[in-house]
């Protein structure tokens, strides 16, 4: 109720102004009380126990700042950066923009973060609290070696992750897409799993939308021989579908409701050419408990969201929470495990 009054004029602030001060509100604020651990949503996933399904996506935290104010607003987990070796200053402003007559998010932010030095001084303060907290890593945008940056972060942020995502979907840093190819895909997973060591926490891959039928069919291969955790489907699409707002031919990566039923397509690519022997995690469009669900009924163990936040504010997660325990209620299961993949 409160944020629905605030939206107006959260809206007619610089997007990413307002993103700094969510940030900072978070930062701010007294923490929330995070999810019970055994609740009725509870679910083991790549040996991680999640006390929901519902995910921050990276994105919101870019440089780690806030992961257990996300904990506390009813997250089962939260995923921050993408982190990279070096600061840098991401793309030119503006590269934020609200549709909001498409309930909808295009940005070229081009991993915009402090670096890996001072994420890793944050990141290991919380480290022993409880909760799971991935760690989203990428490349330096003018590496000379961007497999080796991957490398590099994974042996830096390994210790203090529950998990690892390797983002190499985004498609504001020129050229990243390419490592979803096949040899580039096995050669940095290589990097990264050795880079990692056999102790290490599960390695997610995070992956575009906007693959062709064979691409979907050797990143699943890939993924299953290399036995990662996870994969996270999708990042956002560099498609555009019909769209009403004035920012709609602005360049950059397309999120939210415009986004949700190409993820959801992509999702069931996946899970078919998986056939569930690899988590998967959907991302991409999710607004409601029924969104979720139907992820989740498509074969994804885990969600995730971020642009909805923008509309529907910091509540957004308690209520797809409740609205998730109603529906599995209803279709009668008894545990997220029975419903995935149930559609």
């Amino acid at each position: 109720m409160i944020y629905a009054l605030l939206r107006p004029l959260l809206f007619r602030l610089d997007p990413e102004f307002a993103h700094g001060l969510a940030l900072l509100a978070l930062k701010l604020g007294r923490e929330g009380k995070p999810p019970a651990p055994n609740g009725p949503l509870a679910s083991e996933v790549a040996g991680l126990h999640f006390p929901n399904p519902l995910g921050m996506a990276a994105g919101f935290d870019k440089d780690g700042e806030v992961p257990d104010a996300l904990l506390g607003l009813g997250f089962g987990f939260a995923e921050v950066g993408s982190i990279t070796p070096l600061p840098q200053a991401g793309n030119p402003r503006p590269r934020l923009f609200r549709l909001a007559e498409d309930r909808a998010v295009i940005n070229r932010m081009g991993f915009n973060n402090g670096g890996s030095e001072a994420a890793v001084l944050r990141l290991a303060e919380r480290y022993g609290r409880p909760g799971v907290v991935g760690i989203n890593i990428g490349a330096n945008k003018d590496s000379a070696d961007r497999i080796a940056d991957y490398g590099t972060m994974t042996r830096l942020m390994a210790p203090l992750a529950s998990y690892l995502a390797v983002n190499i979907s985004s498609p504001n840093t020129p050229g990243l897409r390419a490592l979803q190819d096949e040899g580039a895909l096995t050669e940095l997973l290589d990097a990264v799993l050795a880079a990692r060591g056999p102790s290490g926490p599960p390695v997610f891959l995070k992956v575009a939308p906007d693959l062709e039928p064979a691409d979907i069919s050797a990143i699943a291969r890939i993924a299953i021989d290399k036995r990662l955790g996870a994969l996270i489907v999708s990042n956002t699409t560099i498609s555009r579908p019909p769209l009403h707002s004035r920012h709609a031919a602005e360049t950059g990566g397309l999120s939210g409701a415009p986004l949700r039923d190409l993820a959801q397509q992509r999702l069931r690519d996946f899970r078919s050419e998986t056939g569930g022997a690899l988590p998967l995690i959907g991302v991409g469009g999710i607004a409601s408990a029924e969104d979720a669900f139907a992820r989740i009924r498509a074969g994804a163990s885990l969600v995730q969201l971020y642009s909805a936040m923008a509309y529907e504010g910091p509540g957004i997660a308690r209520r797809i929470v409740r609205g998730l325990e109603a529906l599995m209620r209803q279709h009668g299961f008894s545990t997220i495990a029975e419903a995935v993949g149930s559609e």
